[in-house]
């Protein structure tokens, strides 16, 4: 059969995106998903993104990274799947989904009508609990993030110091996220090697809020509002300290779209 899809970028992190609402997509065929992904024998992408359903919301997202398993919460993904939902007329400038983490909500900022592009502005979970240790920090933000301190990411071998954490002991089974930050002049310079795709990716939304959160953590934010420089573009992460930890998390940035296509699958 032919299969639909779009594909969309949010800052390079690149995912294709199914209109699932009919169950056009089996999605228990994990080989198809490492195929469809597959930058050579396939579409191409980080990860792919169904739009289902759902029983109380306006849909239900679901996602899975590039190796074929069902994904934990992609930020990037978020936004660009409530563009997608905007241009196919499903929210207007607000939209409340559920995903593998709970529930989210999703402002559009502006929508570009005739190239679909958006600035999505996404609320993710709250934070409670952040590990400090020297030069690192870990914590969740729907997804597992390591976050270590360097001078300069660009000088940073991201694949091989990244891997040598995501499949360290502590990590092995479940495996991590790595960002490798440097904050400067009230910016945060971020690059992330992400479990599932297993190498650099241009951007990483729970990433990007995961930096942000460690480095207030360390009382290095006089804002609190921070400005994400990545490999793939600009993000900004806006959160709320309490003392219960972190509200009012919100992931802001450009949901792109790149273009529609067709594909015969065996589903």
């Amino acid at each position: 059969m032919n299969l639909s899809f779009s594909k969309y970028e949010g800052t390079g992190n690149d995912f294709i995106i199914i209109d699932n609402r009919n169950k056009v997509f089996n999605s228990k065929n994990f080989s198809l998903i490492q195929k469809l992904c597959n930058r050579r024998f396939g579409i191409g992408a980080d990860g792919l993104l169904l739009l289902n359903t759902s029983e109380k919301y306006n849909y239900n997202m679901e996602y899975f990274n590039a190796d074929g398993n069902l994904g934990s919460m992609c930020g990037n993904g978020g936004r660009c799947l409530a563009a997608f939902a905007k241009r196919l007329g499903l929210i207007n400038e607000g939209v409340i989904f559920d995903a593998i983490d709970g529930i989210h909500y999703a402002r559009i900022e502006t929508f570009d009508e005739k190239n679909f592009n958006a600035i999505v502005n996404l609320k993710m979970n709250n934070v409670k609990d952040i590990e400090r240790g020297e030069g690192y920090s870990y914590l969740n933000t729907g997804s597992p993030h390591y976050i270590t301190f360097v001078d300069d990411p660009d000088k940073t071998d991201v694949i091989a110091e990244g891997r040598k954490i995501r499949y360290s002991e502590r990590f092995r089974t479940e495996g991590t996220n790595v960002n490798f930050i440097c904050f400067k002049n009230e910016n945060i310079y971020i690059r992330t090697y992400e479990r599932g795709v297993e190498d650099e990716t241009l951007s990483c939304g729970t990433g990007a809020v995961a930096a942000v959160l460690a480095v207030a953590d360390r009382g290095f934010l006089n804002e609190k509002k921070s400005s994400l420089i990545t490999k793939g573009g600009n993000l900004s992460v806006s959160f709320e300290k309490t003392n219960g930890g972190y509200e009012n998390v919100f992931l802001e940035g450009p949901a792109t779209f790149v273009f529609d296509g067709e594909i015969e699958v065996g589903i």
